[in-house]
């Protein structure tokens, strides 16, 4: 029985493709859905996968991706991989009608975002990026209040996403062969969220600054919209505001630090009380700062709160699984096209010489 057979109060049946960090946030937050099941784990070495079933409950281990793939009982995997296995894994797997939830980067490359897609609507089996932020519940509030013009049209936007690492050649954040670079790494986190809320840019211009290995150590990202721009900015060079600011004519919407993981909106009305709630700057202070202003009752100030269980991977993954039941393709919320834009932007960016 395919997943399209599958009664929709059945729990989608999935596994897992690697043992890292993000495979074990994802089997913990797996748990607080309603619609998915974590049953089977597959890993380059048995030792990794025989320590991962074992804490998750004695999942089932499968020796290889061809085996996977070719596995009756799973009904959806999802890829916890480096950033370039992604392609081959979710490639071979696609082929074989299997559905994919593929952490992001989905790929790295607009072109091989492409080609998924193609196979994925020739197949037709679900394929979609796990990008969480898109599908937080904070998010979903955020697109109402736009809808509901609470700022009045939009004048701009302001993003930083920014971690200091210290430099390792090797390491995933710098290393080229796996994938490293702000922009892959942290970039994709503003840049979809800005075409998942306002959709695609009419204009895109940028600069990146060069890490000792090639790969990009910090970037800024300028998205033109029609009467207003998206300016982002991203980096391994410092640890930033990370804050995600809407402002509009009335007002302002501040998706509140970290906002890749939004469980605060504050919406001000008052310049002033903005500041305050919201200062300038990405040091430690100015973030504190933030915090205290941020529970006191100021005029113009209304502060939204939407914390939740777990690290948040439950609502992409509730996402995907209902897409799965249902017999769609792509989820609407998080299209590949929409992957294969944000990575169109990125290598539009990373195009230009460094600064």
């Amino acid at each position: 029985m395919t997943t399209k057979d599958r009664p929709s109060t059945l729990p989608v049946k999935w596994a897992v493709l690697g043992t890292g960090s993000i495979a074990t946030t994802f089997a913990d937050d797996i748990m607080l859905t309603h619609n998915a099941a974590l049953v089977a784990v597959c890993s380059r070495t048995l030792e990794a996968a025989t320590v991962f079933s074992r804490r998750f409950g004695g999942l089932r281990i499968i020796a290889d991706i061809g085996t996977l793939a070719a596995d009756p009982l799973i009904d959806a995997i999802y890829l916890a991989t480096p950033n370039t296995a992604h392609f081959d894994q979710a490639r071979t797997l696609l082929g074989a009608g299997k559905p994919v939830l593929v952490e992001k980067p989905l790929v790295t490359s607009a072109a091989q975002a492409t080609v998924l897609a193609d196979l994925a609507a020739e197949k037709q089996t679900f394929a979609m990026e796990g990008l969480w932020t898109v599908f937080l519940p904070a998010i979903d509030h955020v697109r109402q209040l736009l809808a509901d013009k609470v700022i009045g049209a939009v004048t701009g936007i302001r993003a930083e996403l920014a971690y200091a690492k210290t430099f390792d050649g090797n390491s995933r954040f710098f290393a080229p062969s796996l994938g490293g670079g702000s922009l892959l790494d942290l970039g994709v986190y503003p840049i979809a969220l800005t075409l998942s809320l306002f959709g695609s840019p009419h204009t895109i211009a940028g600069t990146w600054s060069a890490a000792p290995t090639g790969v990009d150590m910090s970037a800024d990202v300028t998205l033109g919209y029609e009467g207003f721009q998206a300016k982002l900015s991203v980096g391994f060079d410092r640890t930033g505001s990370n804050r995600f600011i809407i402002e509009g004519e009335t007002g302002s919407l501040v998706i509140d630090a970290p906002f890749l993981k939004a469980s605060r909106i504050i919406l001000t009305r008052n310049p002033i009380v903005h500041h305050l709630a919201v200062p300038s700057g990405s040091g430690r202070l100015s973030r504190v700062a933030g915090k205290i202003a941020g529970r006191l009752p100021l005029p113009g100030l209304t502060v939204y709160r939407h914390g939740f269980p777990g690290d948040g991977l439950q609502f992409e993954i509730a996402a995907a699984s209902r897409a799965i039941l249902a017999g769609q393709h792509q989820q609407s919320q998080m299209p590949l096209a929409a992957s294969a834009e944000a990575l169109g932007i990125i290598e539009t960016i990373r195009s230009r010489p460094p600064s």
